[in-house]
């Protein structure tokens, strides 16, 4: 029985490392826009990832910036304008950022 377990931690292991290869393959972009009353926004785009997923490394970011934000499909939408910080945080969550 114990082997079984063996073998199960190391399948999800290998699941685990490609998912981080995964990431590391994504070549994300980061850009700000104007919105209403000429408050900037941050958006990343590029993610190819589960929405759950996205809305962890969402949730991850406005906890570093301090700052509110939305997921959408792909991209994710924070609140000020990051495009300073953002890439160093993407960076050690593994994404390659574009300029």
């Amino acid at each position: 029985m114990a082997n079984e377990d063996d073998e199960l931690e190391d399948m999800l292991e290998e699941l685990d490392s490609q998912g981080d290869l995964d990431a590391s393959q994504q070549l994300l972009s980061i850009r700000t826009e104007s919105r209403r009353y000429d408050k900037p926004v941050t958006i990343v785009e590029g993610f190819d990832l589960p929405k759950s997923d996205l809305k962890s490394i969402a949730s991850d970011l406005k906890s570093s910036l301090g700052t509110g934000g939305t997921v959408g499909e792909d991209h994710i939408e924070l609140q000020g304008d990051h495009r300073d910080r953002v890439p160093d945080l993407l960076r050690e969550h593994g994404f390659d950022v574009g300029t």
